[in-house]
């Protein structure tokens, strides 16, 4: 079993790092093998609509990290998306790469687990996890949670590691996942499928 997890901060060792990485530590305590994707400095271009990925699995666009992130994204089996918080909400660049990987290879995420992280030097948290959340409840996956909201609070990964509870939610959520992996596992080799999709069906609101 695999967790991806993304670090959507362009800073490679900063704040979302450390959260992430805590999280990490603990998964791999618990026989979960971990990657860790980071976002980096380059430009991410925004979806644009254009239905080329339909059925295709990729963005028609190949020039950033989006295709390579749904690359790794394909053999993960859970994901913790992380994001510093950047005017109350996640970094524009991951909002970015969530768009255009959702909705190019959406059916690669259904059924499989996810959490999101953020990280703050005060505010804009709760915001932030929620907005990232709505990528996991449009797929069907199972939203892990911890002891309390993900996130940690700190100006720099050494101010985010003095925060004790903030450190103690990522221990908590990797262990979370840890185990709602492993009752995945025991449940598919008990013979229990992943719930059976309905034919999908859309109104428009404008007739």
């Amino acid at each position: 079993m695999k967790v991806l997890l993304i670090n959507g901060s362009p800073n490679e060792a900063g704040c979302t790092f450390t959260a992430l990485s805590e999280a990490a530590r603990i998964l791999e305590e618990e026989g979960i093998e971990t990657e860790m994707f980071q976002l980096g400095k380059k430009p991410i271009r925004g979806c644009i609509g254009c239905g080329g990925c339909v059925n295709k699995g990729r963005c028609v666009f190949d020039d950033d990290a989006v295709n390579r992130a749904i690359e790794k994204a394909e053999g993960a089996d859970g994901y913790i998306i992380g994001s510093p918080v950047y005017f109350a909400s996640a970094n524009g660049a991951l909002i970015a790469l969530l768009d255009r990987m959702f909705y190019a290879a959406g059916k690669c995420f259904v059924y499989k687990p996810a959490a999101a992280v953020v990280s703050a030097r005060r505010a804009g948290t709760t915001a932030s996890i929620d907005e990232i959340n709505k990528y996991f409840s449009i797929r069907n996956m199972p939203v892990v949670s911890s002891k309390y909201w993900t996130m940690v609070h700190g100006n720099t990964p050494e101010e985010v590691k003095q925060d004790l509870e903030g450190m103690q939610i990522m221990r908590t959520l990797g262990r979370n996942m840890a185990w709602m992996l492993k009752c995945i596992e025991a449940g598919k080799k008990a013979g229990i499928d992943a719930p059976e999709a309905e034919t999908p069906v859309k109104t428009n609101f404008i007739r």
